[in-house]
């Protein structure tokens, strides 16, 4: 799945390649995708003739600024934006496709259609779902300790499920809480009301870390994932745990396992990890 990482890729690549382009028409193939109260036509009514003016992020959702919409879009488990020219074929996966002026188009494809696409007037985006629902990333100036502290020690849930959920912290996924977690020495089945203070300092400066170095290397490339110009990243070279299990950790020279944490494979130095 696209983490913060992939997902500001996919933003900057797409800053590049579609700001400026006008929307001439839209081609929706999988209605369920388009999550507008008024409908899929109004939607697309909408939107034509809007210019893209800037690329957002907010967690690992998309921010498509226009004339004087927001498009915001999750690309969930396996969606991908590209820009291609129009006379080169669509695959059977491409279920929204935005006909730009210039002869080119903007096409989204999902291969297990879980992608979602809402439409704001813009300045009302962030005041109400899903927006709302998403809390702040681990770089953010409202990610203090006294509010990680409040959402982490009055729980009883494991660490990594915790650290799994956007409305607490937005943008960590499988991959980069694994690393996070062994970054900061910290069994992924700990209660969060076991947590102590100085534990969750070295979590969120260890997510903070992990997220910035796989933006600069652009993201990881698991299993399909490639970016908005079908590029790879490259930080799966440096996955300390993630992926890993059976190699020696790179801290201590044990074996890296593989254990089941609230149903998600989740990778750890059990020597490390206590």
């Amino acid at each position: 799945m696209p983490e913060l990482p992939e997902v500001e890729t996919a933003r900057r690549t797409l800053e590049q390649l579609v700001v400026g382009k006008t929307i001439e028409d839209i081609t929706v193939r999988w209605h369920k995708i388009i999550k507008f109260d008024e409908g899929v036509e109004s939607f697309i009514n909408r939107l034509k003739g809007q210019t893209f003016r800037s690329i957002g992020r907010k967690g690992k959702f998309l921010l498509f600024y226009l004339d004087g919409d927001v498009l915001v879009s999750h690309l969930r488990m396996e969606g991908k934006f590209s820009v291609k020219p129009d006379t080169e074929p669509s695959d059977k996966h491409t279920h929204v496709i935005f006909q730009l002026t210039n002869g080119e188009q903007l096409r989204y494809n999902d291969v297990r259609k879980f992608g979602t696409m809402h439409l704001f007037t813009e300045g009302q985006e962030n005041d109400t779902p899903p927006l709302t629902l998403v809390g702040p990333e681990p770089f953010d100036e409202a990610f203090t300790l006294d509010y990680f502290k409040d959402k982490v020690q009055r729980s009883s849930r494991m660490i990594k499920n915790i650290l799994l959920d956007q409305t607490v912290v937005a943008g960590l996924g499988n991959i980069y809480v694994d690393e996070t977690l062994f970054k900061a020495g910290v069994h992924p089945e700990r209660r969060g009301s076991s947590m102590e203070d100085m534990e969750l300092v070295r979590i969120q400066q260890a997510a903070a870390e992990t997220l910035l170095e796989a933006v600069e290397k652009g993201g990881s490339t698991i299993r399909s994932y490639v970016n908005s110009q079908g590029k790879i990243g490259t930080f799966q070279q440096q996955l300390l745990v993630y992926g890993q299990n059976g190699t020696p950790c790179p801290n201590c020279g044990r074996e890296i396992s593989k254990i089941k944490v609230g149903g998600r494979g989740t990778h750890i130095c059990t020597f490390c990890q206590k």
